[in-house]
């Protein structure tokens, strides 16, 4: 297949789910993420897709406002890097959403429910298994859910490709272990963002047959940048790309950070043993490659155990 736009680069994906001609592709969206009572049959897109808007916002902030028919707002961003506090600047975005809606003339009874998702090409809550996690806040004691307007969700999808990531997988293998992945909507739909380009329009499998990721592959298949928006496709593609390379280059110095400390703590166990036989000390130095330094102060520490 060849070589096609990325639709989690963040102007490609505005382009792509904030324009009014691929509502049905937003609606999906939003609905495989919310929960039943939140979903909707048709948005208002309160600020479509405009390059020269875009051109004005700060790096990777680039969002789709959408109105449901009940008044309840969807607010959707993806995020390309991690800037750190990413906590403190989806509550100030999502707050920020929440009271625009009191113009003039308006009271509180006016305020509707605000629902932030966020797509995140990072690992923002490592302490979270799953890559969807929803936020809502509820009494500590009685869990009273009493704050009904608020709710945030994360996707995190280095989360769920990490899951079909293979060094040794081929194309064919690699598209069967996603498959196996896919049993919700939101699967789908994360399936598209980042694995795309195994997929095939014409011979979608049965697990992610669905007329809007259909549609979504055709619209990438196609879709013309202009000079400018090519630029800034290709700038913000290069975040993307540093960021894997940043954590892949993370994971790999904590491995061998890992390997030292076990090995150094082999040593230490093995000289101290040695040392409680009554091994010569420069012999010890040889056999462990500790220094005569470390292995003194070694028995120190053990003789003021004693």
């Amino acid at each position: 297949m060849s070589e096609e736009i990325m639709p989690r680069v963040d102007i490609a994906f505005k382009k792509l789910f904030g324009v009014d001609e691929n509502k049905d592709l937003l609606i999906s969206l939003i609905n495989s993420v919310v929960s039943k009572e939140d979903q909707v049959a048709t948005v208002d897109i309160l600020n479509p897709y405009n390059f020269r808007d875009f051109k004005n916002d700060k790096l990777s902030v680039l969002d789709i406002k959408a109105k449901g028919p009940t008044g309840k707002h969807y607010c959707i961003e993806i995020q390309i890097s991690d800037e750190g506090d990413y906590d403190k600047r989806a509550l100030y975005y999502w707050g920020k959403a929440y009271t625009q809606q009191l113009g003039k003339g308006k009271e509180y009874c006016d305020l509707n429910k605000t629902i932030g998702i966020h797509i995140l090409n990072f690992i923002s809550i490592p302490e979270a298994k799953e890559y969807h996690n929803a936020f809502r806040p509820f009494a500590k004691e009685s869990n009273v859910h009493y704050f009904k307007d608020m709710e945030l969700h994360t996707i995190e999808l280095s989360k769920f490709e990490d899951q079909i990531k293979g060094e040794r997988l081929d194309e064919a293998d690699e598209l069967n272990l996603l498959l196996s992945k896919v049993k919700t909507s939101l699967d789908r739909w994360v399936a598209f963002l980042t694995r795309h380009n195994l997929l095939n329009k014409q011979k979608l499998p049965k697990e992610l047959k669905d007329p809007q990721v259909k549609k979504a592959l055709e619209i990438i298949e196609v879709m013309n940048l202009s000079p400018e928006e090519r630029d800034a496709y290709e700038a913000h593609l290069n975040w993307i790309r540093i960021e894997a390379s940043t954590i892949r280059k993370a994971k790999k110095d904590a491995r061998e950070e890992g390997r030292k400390e076990a090995r150094e703590e082999r040593d230490i166990e093995i000289t101290r043993n040695l040392l409680f036989q009554g091994v010569d000390i420069k012999i010890i130095a040889k056999s462990t490659g500790l220094t005569i330094k470390q292995i003194k102060e070694i028995k120190r520490k053990m003789d003021n155990d004693n």
